[in-house]
């Protein structure tokens, strides 16, 4: 499974399903295994970084050299388990831990005031001064009860983020 000459099986999709929480159809399993081929152009059963930059979509993003980090080397499995947060079968923990895991660039579990800056700098380009940007990332965290000292932890994101409606579906096209 995942390199572009197999075949995907009956028993191979409802892993993939299993695996990913019943988050998409069988059907949908099938139409992201078309492209997960196509986009690795290699064969090789997963998906390079310079392969996720060829969909405009993502190398347009400004996040897409965090995101990068998360999916450079995905086999098709763990393809549809990261866009499963995606889903809008996906609950709001789900989707925060991706939202943590793109702010939490160095991967030590916690996100500091800097790394939110980082994220914001990629978001705002030149429309904000980094006193600005300061400024604001400030008064966000004095809001949510925190300090320019704080380490935000997966549990503070979700403290934070979990009253919102997070919108983060993609629509998988089925043929």
């Amino acid at each position: 499974m995942g390199s572009a000459s197999s075949v995907l099986t009956q028993y191979d999709i409802e892993e993939v399903q299993e695996h990913c929480n019943s988050l998409f159809s069988q059907q949908e399993i099938v139409s992201l295994y078309q492209r997960f081929c196509q986009l690795d152009r290699n064969a090789k059963g997963f998906i390079s970084a310079d392969e996720f930059m060829s969909v405009p979509e993502f190398a347009m993003n400004p996040l897409s050299q965090r995101v990068l980090k998360m999916v450079d080397a995905l086999n098709f499995k763990d393809f549809v388990t990261f866009l499963s947060a995606f889903s809008a079968k996906a609950n709001a923990h789900h989707k925060i831990e991706l939202i943590f895991r793109v702010y939490d660039s160095d991967h030590n579990g916690k996100v500091s005031f800097k790394d939110i800056l980082e994220v914001l700098k990629d978001l705002s380009g030149p429309f904000m001064s980094d006193e600005q940007r300061e400024e604001v990332l400030g008064e966000v965290l004095k809001e949510a009860g925190y300090t320019k000292d704080s380490d935000l932890t997966l549990d503070d994101f979700i403290k934070v983020l979990g009253q919102s409606e997070l919108k983060m579906d993609v629509e998988i096209p089925v043929d």
